[in-house]
């Protein structure tokens, strides 16, 4: 009884975050066919059903899950897909993450993105329980989440990252700049061993700081401005004047203390100068762009047109995966240098490390 009870209670909570006509994203009502009975094979219009489990921070951290929002946003747009989404929250357990996915599936979305490579065990057994389902799976593309129906979206981080490392080795005035991570995992490893590759190919006795701010399984590290910005104020009292953060919603901090001090910040995921809260925009002079929207788009089209494939699809810079921003001019005066260190990454001249 009381396993039944908790349950129903999950999915009342999981059918509050769901939209289905609604011009809201986020609005209310999603429902529809029970699991099994929805557009697993791929028919457009109403028939193309997408449930989408956000990592921590969910829809509205102005970054990471936001990329993969806009992604669902122009799937819902563009091709009619009736859309339901659900979030993480920190310390859940593994099951947790698995019941989000199943929840999706039984309301009839099956077609399903998970963001974030947390979800890969969860994915993996879903994937197996559910062999008509397509998955998703965005940064993991590990044994536990492979399968012939998933398609793992993931990103060469460290290429764009070495950009906009390379932009702050440009930038900085002090020959000090810094990094600050989510949490310590392999995945923002990628982006910190880019960023320094990218300083040091400009100036090689540049100082980089880094810091993350948790350790697994505590993924609070994605959620906590206080956090990011109590490790950016940190990094420019010592001396740093640029400070780059793959972070997630933590990077608001990184804004915050950047403005606070007069000193410089880099987005990530989406471009910040244009996502972030309007009072500190001005403060970063670019952002490392990853296409999470077009990888979420691309899986969501493929299942409308019936050429979905599973395993890995890699999006880097030579398919304009990864990128840096422009927005706002600050770094207009480099970008000639910028996009010469980008062709020879492309033209494999540059091979960036990826730890």
């Amino acid at each position: 009884m009381k396993f039944a009870a908790a349950m129903s209670v999950a999915a009342v909570a999981l059918a509050a975050c769901g939209s289905s006509t609604s011009t809201s994203p986020s609005g209310g009502g999603g429902g529809g066919a029970s699991a099994g009975t929805g557009a697993a094979g791929g028919s457009g219009g109403s028939g193309l059903k997408v449930g989408m489990a956000y990592d921590v921070g969910g829809r509205g951290d102005q970054s990471f899950n936001d990329a993969a929002a806009a992604g669902l946003d122009k799937a819902k747009t563009e091709l009619g897909a009736q859309i339901k989404e659900a979030s993480a929250t920190n310390g859940e357990a593994e099951s947790a993450r698995q019941e989000r996915l199943q929840q999706l599936i039984d309301a009839g979305y099956t077609n399903v993105v998970a963001v974030g490579f947390a979800y890969g065990k969860s994915v993996g057994a879903a994937a197996k329980a559910n062999p008509d389902v397509k998955f998703a799976i965005v940064d993991d593309a590990s044994p536990d989440s492979t399968a012939s129906n998933i398609d793992n979206i993931t990103f060469a981080e460290n290429e764009g990252s070495f950009l906009v490392g390379a932009a702050a080795a440009l930038k900085s005035k002090a020959n000090h700049v810094g990094f600050v991570g989510g949490v310590n995992t392999d995945l923002i490893k990628k982006f910190q061993a880019g960023y320094q590759a990218g300083a040091k190919a400009v100036n090689p006795s540049i100082v980089i700081d880094v810091k993350y701010l948790t350790e697994p399984p505590d993924f609070s590290g994605f959620a906590s401005v206080d956090k990011g910005k109590a490790a950016a104020e940190g990094m420019y009292q010592a001396g740093a004047d640029v400070v780059y953060h793959a972070a997630g919603g933590s990077g608001g901090g990184v804004f915050t203390a950047a403005k606070a001090a007069g000193k410089l910040a880099i987005g990530v995921d989406s471009d910040q100068a244009l996502t972030a809260p309007a009072d500190v925009r001005d403060v970063i002079i670019t952002s490392m762009i990853k296409k999470v929207d077009v990888g979420v788009y691309d899986f969501i089209k493929s299942i409308k047109d019936g050429t979905f494939k599973s395993g890995l699809h890699v999006f880097d810079l030579k398919s304009g995966g990864v990128d840096y921003s422009t927005t706002g001019g600050k770094v207009d005066d480099i970008k000639s240098k910028l996009d010469d260190y980008k062709q020879q990454i492309i033209e494999g001249k540059i091979t960036v490390p990826k730890k």
